[in-house]
C-alpha cells in the first residue's frame, strides 16, 4: 500500500482491484463473500482507494460466479444512489474468462486490458507500473473485506489473534474425504489436526488421515506427522 501511495503517476490516475478470480477446485471462500458481504467488500475498497490515493477500481470476478456478479451490482447500485459510488471513486465489474492463470496479479492486469491473460515479468511490480501502466493495488477479496473490521475495532483487536508473524483470522474451504465439508474462519495458528478432527469430524469410514492439500493444485500436500504444527506461515515454511 505504501508503495502505490508513494509511486508517481503522469496523469495522477491509480487503480485499486480486488482479485475474485478463485480458480482451486473445491475452493469458494471469496465466492461466499461476495456473495454474502457485497457491502463489505465495496467498502473495504473504498478504504483501500482513500489510502493510496486512488479513484477508480475493478473487481474482477469469475464468470462462473453469476450470483456474486448479480449481487455487487446490486450492492453498487444501492451505494450509487446514496453518493458513495461514481463521484470519488468509480468502480467496475469485470468478469472473468475462466482461466486458472488470471489468479495471477499481472495476468489478471493483462485480462482486464483486453489482452491474453499471461505473466508479466516483473519487475515493474503493479505497484509501480501496473494497469495500463499506472500504480496499482491488487488485493485478495478475503483481505479487502478484512478492513472495515480492522477500522472498527482496532489493530489491537485484530493483532490479539493469530500468531506473532501470521495476525487474525483465515476462511478456509474444507473439501474431500473429511466427515464435515465447507467454509471455517479460524484462528491463525490453529493445527491441521484441530481442523480436521475437531472442526472437520476426522476422516469418514474409520479410516486415518494421511496427508492434507493446502493451496490447492499448485499447493502442497503436509503429511499427517506434521498434524501438529500451527497453520501459519512462518511455521508451515519452517516445516
Amino acid at each position: 500500500w505504501a508503495r502505490v501511495r508513494d509511486a508517481k503517476s503522469a496523469d495522477g490516475v491509480k487503480y485499486v482491484i480486488a482479485n475474485g478470480d478463485e480458480g482451486d477446485p473445491g475452493a469458494f471462500m471469496d465466492r461466499m463473500l461476495m456473495e454474502s458481504f457485497p457491502f463489505r467488500l465495496i467498502e473495504g475498497m473504498l478504504i483501500a482507494a482513500h489510502a493510496i490515493g486512488a479513484a477508480d477500481g475493478y473487481i474482477y470476478v469469475r464468470a462462473e460466479y453469476p450470483r456474486a456478479v448479480s449481487r455487487l451490482r446490486e450492492a453498487m447500485a444501492v451505494l450509487k444512489s446514496r453518493g458513495w459510488l461514481g463521484k470519488d471513486f468509480r468502480l467496475e465489474i469485470f468478469e472473468g474468462a475462466g482461466a486458472f492463470v488470471c489468479g495471477e496479479e499481472t495476468a489478471l492486469i493483462e485480462s482486464i486490458e483486453g489482452k491474453r491473460g499471461i505473466p508479466r515479468l516483473k519487475p515493474p511490480y503493479p505497484a509501480e507500473s501496473g494497469l495500463w501502466g499506472r500504480p496499482t493495488l491488487i488485493n485478495n477479496i478475503e483481505t479487502l473485506t478484512m478492513l472495515p473490521w480492522i477500522m472498527r475495532h482496532g489493530a489491537a483487536a485484530f493483532s490479539a489473534m493469530g500468531t506473532a508473524k501470521s495476525k487474525g483470522t483465515k476462511v478456509f474451504a474444507l473439501a474431500g474425504k473429511i466427515q464435515r465439508t465447507g467454509l471455517i474462519e479460524v484462528p491463525m495458528g490453529i493445527t491441521i489436526r484441530e481442523i480436521v478432527e475437531e472442526i472437520g469430524g476426522g476422516v469418514p469410514d474409520g479410516k486415518r488421515l494421511k496427508a492434507v492439500q493446502i493451496g490447492g493444485p499448485s499447493g502442497g500436500c503436509i503429511p499427517a506427522s506434521l498434524a501438529d504444527t500451527p497453520v501459519d506461515f512462518e511455521a508451515l515454511t519452517a516445516a
